[in-house]
């Protein structure tokens, strides 16, 4: 099974998840066999920065051979468009890549749900909050990461010490 999420960036498994789907940079593609990540590679949104025509993004993540998409948001008309290329859409989570796939495939996350009326403004405004929004998420990874590091270094610094 193929899995795309759209990403802030480009760093495979340790990628931040994108709040938005189509206006994502990269999609990062999971294959997974029996619940066992096999492939991970990242690839650029070529319409990063414009949405294109409706349907094109869905089409380019249809042409990737995903049978799943996941990203923090996404509109309806994706969601019916996916819906009509049988491609599983998820949406309403965060994080990084490799704790979302994690989540996916022991059954914590699943369905999808259109942004609503009260998602922020599509123009400048709403680019700065965006910015800031995946700042903070970043930064939420970020201190996920350190934790796991800080807590390893704990137990390697025990097991000299015995």
């Amino acid at each position: 099974m193929r899995i795309a999420l759209a990403t802030e960036d480009n760093r495979g498994l340790e990628a931040v998840l994108s709040q938005h789907f189509g206006r994502c940079p990269y999609y990062v593609l999971v294959d997974i066999d029996d619940k066992e990540v096999k492939e991970v590679k990242a690839v650029q949104n070529p319409f990063y920065g414009n949405h294109g025509q409706p349907g094109e993004v869905p089409n380019f993540i249809k042409s990737l051979g995903a049978q799943v998409i996941i990203a923090g948001g996404m509109g309806p008309k994706a969601i019916g468009f996916f819906d009509q290329f049988g491609i599983q859409a998820i949406t309403g989570t965060s994080g990084m890549v490799g704790e979302v796939i994690k989540a996916y495939v022991s059954g914590q996350i699943e369905g999808a749900s259109p942004c609503g009326d009260n998602d922020p403004p599509r123009h400048t405004e709403a680019h700065e909050h965006d910015e800031a929004f995946r700042l903070k998420e970043e930064m939420a990874a970020l201190r996920t990461e350190l934790a796991k590091a800080t807590e390893r270094l704990k137990k390697l610094e025990e097991e000299e010490g015995e």
